[in-house]
């Protein structure tokens, strides 16, 4: 079947004169190339006839960080109590930037020194902390501090707690190109390093995160372990997370959930009008994201759902043409794992995130990779979203092998591996969609889909009325 014109193999273009049709094909051809990690060799299995090979050893079992006591604290080995640890950033409205941080000494104050200069801090930001404790664990101090503003595609190092070692981190740009990298139910095995030295060999801007981070289950000295695991690469992008299954942690009657992740992992929700940490938007580089939170209330009586419309009517098609939503739970899903669990949500809310024109919705949950045709309502429609699923960083859990066939229609690409995506906003009609397996040493990029943004089509025009008309509704 043809794909429909706005999922494209490469994007579309006129017919113009020879001289002034090379350049900007070059240079989309270049941004393509420039995708980290070798497509997958001529001849090579990908997609459902890919079986992925039996683990390679490593010294080790393929299993989670489970060698601590379940309610130790993991620290770095020869840190002193007052050094930062677990260090990550996220964006914190424009131009802003949020430090988070742990320590072991309570003493410590939340303060964030910085500059463009290593060594040479020429502004400081003071902030908040926190700690929590859940059964017989007791966190450290957990410090969050906003600095800003910053210069936009700028490195600036900085220093948390006024002491200890310096850390740099680079800021997105201000205009397109924007390269994003895209991982769900990351977890804590070996599989997860090699998912992020693959990453961390991209170009890239910013992360996103649909879910399932730390894979603790209740064992809070996981959740260090993956804040020492993932500290070199978050400490220096913004790696912006909604919550999965695995954060809600609740105990009835005794615990509620997603304590532990909401005092460690901040997210711009106050920032974005958000009463909750569960759900907020955010704005980067002509593209306006939306984590919705696929564990909370969402039904048309339910604070997101009315937060939710408040934030797509605030939306700016000109300034922002890039509309992505994440989520955990797939809406879209022919995999056995999961089925149907994200239907009542989708009920719900697709009309609406429809009549807003999301060009993409990225979820994980199922531990495999799939990505649609642009789909509304279960059939093929053009001015629908293109829905990928990729809960496959890494987890514990291991793949979710097993698909429905025949293959549904709207279904493109499916395949059980490891991996991870990366997403370039090359313009505002134009990004280039690449998912990369992990083969342990390399990454090998397998799936590759030129996506128009519905902005430039006629959808928005076309239905203004009826997106008004959901807006204005009770």
């Amino acid at each position: 079947m043809e794909p429909l014109a706005s999922a494209r193999r490469r994007p579309p273009a006129p017919a113009p004169a020879p001289s002034r049709f090379l350049l900007p094909v070059l240079f989309l051809f270049t941004l393509a190339l420039s995708s980290c990690g070798a497509a997958a060799a001529s001849g090579a299995p990908v997609g459902e006839d890919y079986v992925r090979p039996p683990a390679r050893t490593r010294g080790g079992q393929r299993k989670a960080l489970l060698g601590l006591f379940p309610w130790s604290k993991k620290k770095k080995a020869s840190s002193a109590a007052s050094d930062p640890q677990q260090v990550h950033i996220s964006l914190s409205g424009e131009k802003h930037m949020r430090i988070t941080w742990v320590t072991d000494d309570n003493s410590v104050p939340s303060i964030v020194d910085y500059g463009t200069k290593t060594s040479t801090y020429t502004s400081s930001s003071h902030g908040e902390s926190t700690s929590y404790s859940y059964l017989m664990y007791s966190s450290g101090k957990i410090h969050h501090v906003v600095i800003g503003p910053l210069e936009d595609n700028k490195i600036y190092y900085y220093r948390c707690g006024g002491q200890g070692p310096e850390f740099q981190l680079k800021t997105p740009p201000s205009q397109f190109p924007l390269s994003l990298a895209v991982v769900g139910d990351l977890g804590q095995t070996s599989w997860t390093t090699s998912t992020l030295d693959h990453i961390k060999e991209c170009d890239y801007d910013m992360l996103l995160l649909p879910g399932d981070l730390s894979y603790a289950d209740f064992m809070q000295h996981l959740w260090d372990s993956f804040g020492t695991l993932v500290e070199p690469l978050a400490s220096t992008r913004p790696w912006m997370v909604t919550q999965g299954n695995h954060e809600k942690e609740s105990i009835p009657f005794f615990k509620s959930g997603f304590q532990s992740y909401n005092a460690r992992w901040k997210m711009p929700y106050e920032e974005s009008g958000s009463t909750s940490n569960l759900y907020y938007s955010f704005e980067v580089t002509g593209v306006h994201v939306i984590m919705l939170g696929s564990y909370t209330d969402y039904d048309e009586s339910s604070d997101q759902y009315a937060w939710l419309k408040a934030d797509l009517a605030n939306i700016d098609r000109k300034r922002t043409p890039w509309l992505i939503v994440l989520m955990h739970v797939p809406w879209y899903n022919s995999n056995w794992a999961h089925q149907g669990e994200g239907d009542s949500m989708m009920s719900a809310m697709e009309p609406l995130l429809y009549a807003a024109h999301v060009d993409i919705m990225i979820a994980g949950h199922v531990h495999a990779y799939e990505r649609s045709e642009r789909v509304y309502k279960g059939g093929l429609d053009p001015c629908g979203a293109v829905h990928i699923t990729i809960g496959d960083g890494g987890n514990r859990e291991g793949l979710a092998h097993r698909y429905h066939n025949p293959k549904p229609f709207w279904s493109v690409f499916r395949e059980a591996s490891f991996g991870h995506g990366e997403l370039k906003i090359v313009n505002s009609t134009h990004a280039h969609w690449t998912w990369h397996r992990n083969d342990d040493e390399e990454p090998v990029r397998t799936d590759d889909v030129w996506i128009n943004s519905l902005s430039g089509s006629g959808c928005i025009q076309d239905s203004s009325r009826e997106f008004s008309k959901i807006l204005m509704s009770p």
